[in-house]
């Protein structure tokens, strides 16, 4: 199963887009407002909940200066990645787009489609905003 968000515009160089998406801790601005829980467990993993769904653990999977954050499931009972592809638009304004990619039966993807979809959706408009 693939998502992709639209390409927002961030007012911000690439750079400082890049940074702020590569801070774990920043995750917390962009959650939508169902969140329920937010914690960051190292500099490679964080955790959050929303209101009525399990809790989620991501980790750093990869990462290319400037262009692209890879976080992925830590646990492999549900394997997906997320992805925020970053470029620049100008120097005061770049583009970011977020990518979902995750292997699941078609039961378990009927389910979490939408919520996904919402989900991505939250974070992209948020970082549009930072």
């Amino acid at each position: 199963m693939e998502i992709e968000t639209e390409k927002k515009t961030v007012s911000k160089n690439i750079k400082d887009v890049y940074e702020f998406v590569i801070d774990l801790q920043n995750f917390e601005q962009l959650m939508p407002d169902s969140i329920d829980k937010f914690e960051v467990l190292d500099s490679d993993t964080f955790l959050f909940a929303l209101k009525g769904m399990p809790q989620i653990v991501l980790k750093r999977k990869n990462q290319q200066p400037y262009n692209k954050l890879v976080l992925g499931a830590a646990s492999e009972k549900l394997p997906f990645t997320l992805s925020v592809d970053i470029g620049s638009k100008n120097d005061n304004e770049t583009e970011v787009k977020l990518s979902f990619e995750g292997e699941f039966n078609s039961m378990m993807a009927m389910m979490i489609k939408t919520p996904i979809t919402n989900f991505m959706n939250a974070l992209s408009d948020n970082l549009s905003k930072i």
